[in-house]
């Protein structure tokens, strides 16, 4: 068997005397202990040695990415042609794999072999010795070198590195750029506190303090130059009138060098930021033009790489830079954030507050698309983001102004309604003459036929059933008809009633007055309770007359209701109420008639 060693040096071919040593590897380190005992188990068949450093990194690039290099394809031919029953032992399953697709060689790989080979590298030196340890100390520091730049990929136009480190530099500088201002306006502020509002900006602040000193030379300098001539007046009225208090020279001129770190850091500031902005126009221009140079490259610089950031969706890329409020949301079943570090670009600054969120999404969408050709197109054209941009304005204003037009490639033209036309049809005439009764059903249809009369029968019951239930419904109205009519000729006869009652009464009433008039003329001499006796007796008939009427049979009632229609016309109740006007002026007349009868009794 032969075995495949890689060496910084070269390729070298070893010869195993013994293919049994691999049945048990448990002991086989002891072996390689001593040069002597490991040149009886393996040896050194030939050494393939690299020409240079742009050899022996081809060779390791190619292994690195399971690839043959041109030097071991020459190798294992010359091998394979002097022993082509040898199998050959690799140290990588897919440089196996290739040898014996491409070459036809059979390969050996199996955790035997890689204990074989650990045992090897550690007598290489003494295994090999016509290539010197100085010699393959060098190659190996050379090559390691050569291959980390290879992995690097390493491109002056194209690496993303500088613009991140660049980012990260510029927001610390806003940071201590604050902190040295505020600290100025405090320590300044004891002597000068008016002049921290006169003027907000920093760094004219700084230069102010730094060109005036204390306050008593605001009148000896001139301040045009820094800020306009209104605040330099002010300036000049407040100094005199101020409250603050006096400081040394020694104070003034610590106060004196940290303006100047303040103005240095806002020089410094400014060259930053053009750096960043160049870099990122060459590094992804269409990034920069879509969200801005300083977005992108926080973006960027999140990632931790434009590679990383092209690999992420519009989702991530929409929300990326608010994860903590997002986790939040996700913990506390709340609203999730709309926005991030999104949040800066100028067309989601400038949209309305209920707008934010919808442009926010439409920006991120594109902003991805551009991510993605910056990053993995060789086109250095900033064509892509000119053009999205110029569609997401144009989708934003329609946002605002209520127009919902699609703005995406197949819908460019503004959409109309087309008119509905009816298509003309002509139409079917019904055909009676296929209404046939006498059609003879088929032999085959017996089963059609009986499935057909069950289901005649079945409908005409469903439709007797129907009828029934329309008959019942029709009585049962007829029914409260009757109850209603019942219940008006009810309150009618109650009316009735007491008509009657009034009449029998005042009849009543009438003839026992006459009764006893006529008793006291035939019998004017008569005993009183005689008198008495009989209208008590007359009284109780009354009432017992009055009870059987109450109590009467279903003949009299039947009776009442008959004569119901006559009683209800207005002609009937108009000569009623006129004959119980004319009753009661007859009893009236009556009752005087008595009175006056009695009177002379």
């Amino acid at each position: 068997m032969l075995v495949l060693f890689e060496t910084s040096g070269g390729y070298a071919i070893f010869k195993l005397s013994k293919e049994s040593k691999l049945d048990s590897v448990d002991d086989l380190y002891q072996q390689f202990e001593s040069v002597e005992t490991a040149s009886k188990i393996v040896k050194l068949k030939c050494f393939s040695k690299f020409k240079d450093t742009t050899d022996a990194l081809e060779a390791a690039t190619a292994a690195v990415e399971s690839r043959l290099s041109k030097s071991l394809k020459k190798l294992v031919k010359k091998l394979h042609v002097d022993e082509p029953h040898e199998k050959l032992a690799v140290a990588d399953a897919k440089l196996g794999n290739l040898i014996r697709d491409k070459l036809e060689v059979n390969c050996v790989y199996n955790n035997s072999v890689l204990e074989l080979m650990r045992c090897i590298r550690s007598q290489v030196d003494s295994l090999i010795a016509d290539f010197p340890h100085k010699e393959m100390a060098a190659m190996s520091l050379g090559l390691a070198h050569g291959l980390s730049r290879y992995k690097l990929k390493f491109s002056a136009d194209k690496i993303d590195t500088m613009i991140i480190q660049g980012i990260k530099l510029l927001d610390d500088l806003e940071k201590e750029l604050n902190n040295y201002s505020m600290r100025c306006r405090e320590w300044y502020g004891w002597h000068f506190p008016e002049l921290s509002k006169i003027v907000s900006d920093q760094l004219s602040y700084s230069k102010i303090v730094h060109l005036m000193g204390t306050k008593d030379r605001a009148f000896d300098i001139d301040f045009s130059h820094i800020v306009p001539k209104e605040i330099e007046d002010q300036i000049k009225e407040a100094a005199e009138v101020s409250m603050g208090a006096e400081i040394a020279v020694e104070d003034v001129e610590n106060i004196k060098h940290v303006c100047d770190q303040v103005i240095e850091m806002s020089a410094y500031r400014g060259e930053l930021y053009d750096y960043v902005c160049s870099r990122m126009m060459t590094v992804a221009p269409n990034l920069s033009i879509m969200v801005g140079e300083l977005v992108g490259a926080r973006l960027v610089a999140h990632a931790g790489s434009l590679n990383n950031l092209a690999k992420c969706p519009a989702s991530t890329v929409q929300i990326m830079g608010s994860e903590k409020a997002l986790f939040r949301a996700l913990k506390t079943h709340q609203s999730t954030p709309k926005y991030g570090l999104i949040y800066h670009a100028s067309m989601v600054n400038a949209a309305g507050t209920m707008y934010k969120g919808k442009v926010a999404r439409m920006i991120a969408t594109k902003t991805a698309l551009a991510i993605r050709f910056d990053s993995f197109s060789d086109e250095s054209t900033s064509m892509l983001g000119v053009e999205h941009k110029a569609r997401l304005e144009q989708r934003v204003r329609e946002l605002i102004e209520g127009r919902t037009h699609r703005i995406s490639g197949l819908a460019k033209v503004q959409g109309k309604h087309e008119k509905f036309t009816p298509l003309k049809t002509e139409s079917k005439v019904y055909d009676a003459s296929k209404d046939s009764l006498d059609v003879k059903p088929k032999i085959g249809d017996k089963r059609q036929i009986e499935d057909s009369d069950s289901d005649d029968e079945i409908v005409k019951a469903k439709k007797a059933k129907k009828a029934k239930v329309d008959v019942k419904l029709e009585v049962e109205d007829e029914c409260k008809e009757v109850e209603e009519s019942l219940q008006l000729s009810d309150k009618t006869k109650k009316k009735m009633k007491k008509h009657k009652d009034v009449e029998t009464k005042d009849d009543q009433s009438s003839s026992r007055l006459i009764e006893d008039i006529s008793l006291v003329e035939h019998s004017g001499d008569d005993d009183v309770n005689e008198v008495t006796d009989r209208k008590k007796k007359k009284k109780d008939s009354n009432i017992m007359m009055i009870t059987e009427q109450s109590a009467g049979s279903s003949s009299t009632k039947k009776k009442l209701i008959e004569e119901l229609p006559d009683i209800e016309t207005p002609e009937s109740s108009k000569h009623k109420k006129k004959k119980k006007k004319d009753d009661d002026r007859d009893v009236v007349e009556k009752s005087a008639d008595v009175d006056e009868l009695s009177h002379d009794v």
